[in-house]
């Protein structure tokens, strides 16, 4: 899945024009620090922090359908590892919800931003 591609790259120079045309406009997204946050932009600004903070993903499983997606994923940051899972719907083409599941203390503690 392209997202995932996108989410690996890492580094400052990642695709950001890449990833905005995989989200529906009215994207949903809820996770442990930001919470429910409604919009493309908003998420786009989010996972920016943790695009460019990873140094990799170790995918542990994953499962795609035509109507979504599942992770389970280990992220090395710059301080050590957390375990992500993310459940993404997708309709017509476009990511139009995202649910991340992560600690968040162990996260900050890790170097995420």
């Amino acid at each position: 899945m392209a997202y995932y591609a996108v989410l690996q790259s890492g580094g400052a120079d990642w695709d950001r024009d890449r990833l905005r045309g995989l989200l529906a406009d009215e994207l949903d997204f809820e996770g442990p620090i930001a919470g429910h946050v409604q919009g493309a932009e908003r998420f786009l600004r989010g996972v920016s922090g943790f695009i460019e903070s990873h140094r990799g993903i170790a995918f542990l499983r994953r499962l795609f359908t035509g109507a979504g997606a599942a992770a389970l994923y280990d992220a090395e940051l710059p301080n050590g590892t957390v375990r992500f899972a993310e459940f993404l719907d997708v309709e017509d083409g476009a990511i139009r919800s995202i649910r991340l599941l992560y600690d968040p203390t162990r996260y900050r503690e890790a170097g995420g931003r």
